[in-house]
């Protein structure tokens, strides 16, 4: 790491030259630590700077399993008016008549409950295969106990409730028998003794309510649905995987098992009368038209409606089928009945069906017919299919349930095992449809937003899709080789364009941009058109900058060339300007992978033209001269122009880097959390601003290293120069450079060269403000270990001398205070200033101090410093200073032992600015020299690829014709 002091030759006075050979800079970053080259620098750099943001976040869960028990009508208020024609339609219809494949489901589009009732039966063939078949005990998990609470409705006085200890695998009947035992009653009833007949003769049941003021204890707590419990059903685990509804509450209640038979008959009952019916969960999966996602129920048999398939099959569907009975409890005589009716209600909506009659030979006819009358969802964004690959397994319409729709492709039962599969809304049977494909999010304000996953092929609107991109109502989205959607979202209204932009340009009318009049083939353009439209792109000022993956290294190339040989009159963030287009197309345009190597590419050849400028500064600048020729000092204004170069790269790599992390920051966010390859790409961004950073971090050592040199040989004037000349009136605040003294001249002048240059080369403000910090940091590190030093050899420390530092101090902050820069002096300054003060108090008032007030009056000060300044004090011929000074007993030993220097290695450290870049990428180019530029660059892309074309096909860059 860098020393703390460099010392040179000089006199032994003011001969210790402390110079900045390198700066400690705090840094996060790890990648520091495996960076190629080091610098020509004396010592190694660090730095404190911003990272790119966390990568910690983890992938979303799907959302847990919800099934959702409504109450007995709830369905057909949450309809509204919709409701009664709603029921005149079929629910949800696919291609084809034909039973396939999907996932079932009914549902009335339009209607609150219609979603839920989607989302939930989507989920019952993953719940089913959580809890069938069961593993074996020895890798059975052990899942902890949990206390269930019993309710006696009614069994014994006194008593409310009894706790009873279940397991994950505790059935019913097991807690009936417990719960009999608890209460006392086991044996007592159902028709003989023992626990047997007495479990026999009670139910355990599930009893929804909604609790009173008290809690769910209460006694005004009353049941409103109730649905026993079968004797192999697991209580604890429907109490974790069915929860209550907000504003109700659920307990079990022990009942007599006719009596709770016949209140559950009853609550059917009543549900039927009124029309509503219960949550119909048809085995027939033609019907789902909402989103195709779940792995799938029981497929039917080629000639029935719930036949069993091979193998274990079976058993997986006698699972389901309970699963959905422990749900809903269906009635099948109601079911059928309620089918008819749905029959009878689409057929009269069909023209001329006032005089058909239904037959009870046409059901399949019917269901046909049904089919064909579909509603579209008036509240939920849906994708209609206009090409698929299977008709008869493919929907008409794929209703997005979510915020956030994936469509994928299933995994085959080969492929279960090993990593989870990803979590899909819709699944897509075609081949070359990946796992997680394309993803698509919809929220309550448009517009939605697509985005494909890494290596998926999407099209939208005919155009192919790498990253991102807004989806509207009309839009036409492909998905890989045979599936093509057309997007519609009715909530939207007509806020839509009213013209798809897939169909062909109306005569007349004006090409938007490049990218479309080289990627459309439909717009009917002739090659005029087309001309002119790339001969606009050429020479306009939007900020874009075009370029091929194979166009890249010679673009980069040419811009950092360009801004290293000066050539041109860029403005000073020029070259920032065009590399940052250039990292705007590439995430914009490009694939996901492409950013991250552009990124490395771009930080290298930074790098390496930053390094060939430090070298050449060397070079002309050594640090030893050889024997008997004279070190000529530098002059602020050779400084200037030598360190030109660097402070406008580290003006232009700062910008970049800020740019650079906010792009970085989009591609985390908007990439798939579960692409392996996001992780290796933010690392490759991770390790390219590791390599701009350090661009920044040695640029700024160079730079305060050569003007802290250039200032070492004016600082001893400050100590030596009086500014009472005779005649000489002193200047005040604000006051030019040619108005202050001789001896203050060459310091200001550094000072004056160091900010034009700065402001100049639009160096960011907070580097602006650390370089003089650094500046003023060894100006008053220098000035104080000088005094300190002088006052050791000859008589210095008098109350005239004082003065006249003072007095020059103060002309030095007065010239500062009207260059802006006061409060960065008066705290660098602070501790000169405080020695100095005490230099000035007159020798009377000095004598009556001791020890402890000068402690507390001066402490900033070190106890050595003080003692320094105090022994080393001229009070006059033969006197001594007086007792009342010497430090107690207490102190001597750190007076003896401390240092009386100030240490180099305690400047502050170079913080990398943080915050939105300074770039302006949004407005069109308004200066000329910029624009000149990137018209150059233009046409050198085309040029390039002019060359690849054969010799009889190439032609100059087109030119715009006057209107």
């Amino acid at each position: 790491m860098l020393s703390g002091e460099r010392k040179e030759g000089g006199s032994p006075r003011f001969g210790k030259l402390h110079l900045p050979v390198g700066l400690w800079i705090n840094s996060p970053r790890k990648q520091l630590a495996k960076l190629g080259r080091r610098w020509p620098s004396a010592a190694s750099v660090k730095s404190s700077s911003s990272d790119t943001g966390s990568r910690s976040s983890e992938p979303m869960a799907p959302p847990p399993p919800h099934v959702e028990l409504r109450r007995v009508g709830a369905v057909k208020a949450a309809g509204g008016a919709s409701g009664s024609r709603a029921k005149r339609i079929s629910q949800l219809f696919r291609g084809s008549g034909t039973g396939a494949s999907g996932a079932g489901g009914a549902g009335v589009p339009g209607t609150p409950g219609a979603a839920q009732r989607w989302a939930s039966e989507k989920k019952l063939p993953e719940l089913a295969a959580g809890v069938a078949p069961e593993p074996p005990l020895a890798t059975r998990p052990t899942a902890p106990p949990g206390v269930l609470k019993i309710f006696g409705a009614g069994l014994a006085s006194g008593t409310n409730y009894k706790s009873v200890l279940a397991t994950a695998r505790s059935t019913a009947r097991e807690l009936v028998a417990e719960a009999l035992e608890r209460y006392g009653l086991a044996g007592s009833s159902g028709g003989g003794p023992g626990e047997s007949s007495s479990a026999d003769a009670f139910a355990l049941c599930d009893a929804l309510g909604r609790p009173a003021t008290g809690g769910t204890g209460g006694s005004e707590w009353r049941a409103e649905h109730l649905r026993v419990l079968g004797d192999w059903e697991r209580p604890l685990l429907v109490q974790e995987l069915w929860r209550a509804r907000p504003g109700w509450a659920r307990r079990f209640e022990l009942r007599g098992r006719e009596e709770a038979l016949r209140l559950e008959q009853e609550a059917f009952g009543a549900a039927d009368s009124k029309g509503t019916g219960a949550p119909s969960w048809r085995p027939q999966k033609s019907r789902s038209r909402a989103a195709s996602g779940g792995a799938a129920l029981a497929s039917p048999g080629p000639g029935s409606g719930s036949g069993a398939p091979a193998g274990s099959g079976g058993k997986e569907r006698s699972e389901n089928l309970s699963l959905r009975r422990s749900v809903s409890e269906l009635n099948l005589q109601g079911r059928r009945r309620r089918q008819q009716e749905r029959r009878q209600q689409a057929l009269s909506m069909a023209p001329g069906a006032a005089d058909i009659q239904i037959g009870p030979g046409d059901p399949g006819d019917l269901d046909q017919l049904s089919q064909c009358l579909i509603q579209a969802p008036s509240n939920h964004p849906y994708f209609l299919l206009l090409q698929g690959y299977q008709d008869a397994q493919d929907f008409v319409v794929y209703v997005m349930t979510r915020e956030q729709h994936v469509f994928g492709r299933g995994r085959t039962p080969s492929s279960c095992s090993g990593s989870p599969a990803p979590y899909v809304d819709t699944f897509l049977n075609a081949p070359d449809i990946l796992p997680c494909h394309c993803t698509v999010r919809a929220g309550p304000e448009p517009p939605a937003m697509v985005r494909p996953s890494r290596g998926a092929p999407v099209t939208h609107n005919g155009c192919l899709l790498l990253r991102e991109a807004e989806l509207h109502p009309g839009d036409l989205l492909g998905l890989g080789e045979h599936f093509l959607f057309m997007y519609k979202d009715p909530r939207a209204g007509g806020s839509g364009p009213v013209r798809p932009p897939w169909l062909p340009a109306r005569p007349g009318a004006t090409p938007p941009g490049l990218g479309w009049a080289f990627s459309c083939r439909l717009c009917g353009r002739g090659l005029q058109e087309r001309g002119e439209a790339l001969a606009a792109y050429l020479d306009g000022r939007e900020p874009v900058l075009r370029f091929r993956p194979c166009e890249e290294e010679a673009l980069l190339g040419e811009i950092v060339r360009a801004a290293a040989s000066g050539a041109g009159a860029l403005p000073p963030l020029g070259p920032a300007t065009l590399l940052a287009l250039c990292v705007q197309h590439s995430a914009r345009e490009l694939e996901l992978g492409h950013l991250p190597r552009m990124l490395g590419r771009l930080a290298r050849l930074i790098k390496e033209v930053v390094w060939e400028k430090i070298k050449e500064i060397g070079d002309r600048q050594p640090e030893n001269h050889a024997e008997g020729v004279p070190e000529v000092p530098l002059t602020p204004e050779a400084v200037s122009v030598e360190l030109r170069p660097l402070m406008l790269w580290m003006a232009n790599t700062t910008e970049l880097l800020s740019f650079v992390q906010e792009k970085v920051l989009e591609m985390e966010k908007e990439a798939d959390q579960d692409d392996p390859q996001l992780c290796n790409d933010l690392e490759l961004c991770d390790e390219a601003m590791a390599l701009l950073d350090e661009v920044i971090m040695c640029t700024f050592q160079q730079s305060v290293y050569y003007l802290t040199k250039t200032l070492y040989s004016t600082l001893p004037a400050l100590l030596d120069s009086n500014p009472f000349t005779a005649g000489a009136e002193l200047p005040g605040p604000g006051s030019e450079l040619g108005a202050m003294p001789p001896g203050l001249k060459p310091t200001l002048g550094v000072f004056q060269a160091a900010l034009e240059l700065t402001s100049q080369c639009e160096l960011h403000p907070d580097l602006v403000s650390q370089t003089f910090g650094y500046l003023f940091f060894f100006s008053n590190a220098s000035l104080l270990n000088s005094l300190m030093e002088r006052g050791q050899s000859r008589p210095f420390y008098q109350w005239s001398r004082a003065v006249q530092i003072r007095t020059n101090l103060d002309l030095v902050l007065d010239w500062l205070q009207g260059a802006g820069l006061v409060d960065i002096a008066t705290e660098f300054f602070r501790k000169l200033s405080i020695a100095v003060n005490l230099l000035c108090v007159p020798r009377t008032s000095l004598l009556k101090a001791s020890w402890s007030s000068l402690r507390t009056d001066y402490p900033t000060l070190t106890p050595a410093q003080l003692h320094h300044l105090l022994s080393h004090y001229q009070l006059g011929p033969g006197l001594r200073p007086p007792p009342a000074w010497d430090p107690p007993p207490a102190e001597r030993d750190v007076v003896a032992t401390g240092d009386i220097f100030e240490s180099f290695s305690s400047h502050p450290p170079l913080i990398l600015p943080l915050g939105s870049p300074r770039l302006c990428l949004t407005e069109p180019v308004t200066n000329d020299a910029l624009h000149c530029e990137l018209r150059r660059l233009r046409r050198l892309l085309w040029d390039l690829e002019q060359q690849e074309l054969p010799a009889n096909h190439r032609h100059g860059p087109p030119v715009t014709t006057p209107p």
